[in-house]
């Protein structure tokens, strides 16, 4: 049964949508962007109806998106996530990543890499703590290897302890070892990389001193 569009009017309390009204009924609203191929006096077959509906729901699920995004950059995991919360079905979803895709507005091995780098300047990790981290965002192994595949992890080490060290001046050697390897440990580094920075970090606070 056709349906004949009567009238068009913006939302007073969202401009970007649009009441469409069939047989001078309220019948759904859209965004801008869906109901303009509208037009007054238009009829609408059933399965017309029917897509204007789907194509509104895949609207909303890419602003709810573009919202989650506004705040900090996302991975997929993240986005999936978040639209799984709001019943989104899986078909948008996957529509709404394509999307966010194709204008380089999700990308993991970017994310990974910005991740690591600012891990790097202000709160040094091993590789495996920043793994576990990159794991938890839903970023897959190969794209995490990648990303710490050049990481320093001695300097790293090195500056994560000399920053620490401070905070166990008064200690003496074997406790300060203790302390510096336990923390460096926390932060996901080996023994093997940990040892010899916590030395160096030793040293250089008691030539400090």
């Amino acid at each position: 049964m056709r349906k004949t569009i009567t009238a068009l009017q913006t939302q007073k309390k969202n401009p970007d949508r649009i009441s469409v009204f069939l047989d001078d009924e309220f019948a759904f609203g859209l965004y801008h962007i869906i109901a303009a191929q509208l037009r007054i006096g238009q009829q609408l077959e059933a399965e017309e109806i029917r897509q204007l509906e789907q194509a509104e729901a895949g609207e909303k699920a890419h602003q709810r998106a573009l919202n989650f995004l506004s705040y900090r950059v996302r991975t997929e995991t993240e986005i999936r996530r978040n639209l799984a919360k709001h019943d989104t079905p899986e078909d948008i979803v996957e529509d709404v990543l394509e999307r966010l895709r194709r204008n380089r507005l999700v990308d993991d091995a970017y994310f990974a890499q910005t991740w690591v780098e600012n891990r790097s300047d202000f709160r040094p990790r091993g590789r495996r703590a920043l793994h576990s981290e990159l794991r938890q965002k839903g970023i897959a192994d190969e794209i995490i290897q990648d990303a710490i595949h050049d990481l320093d992890e001695q300097a790293l080490a090195l500056r994560a302890a000399e920053k620490n060290a401070r905070k166990y001046r008064r200690l003496e050697w074997p406790e300060f070892r203790k302390k510096l390897l336990g923390f460096l440990a926390r932060r996901g580094f080996n023994y093997e990389v940990s040892a010899p920075a916590v030395e160096q970090a030793w040293a250089k606070m008691q030539d400090e001193a």
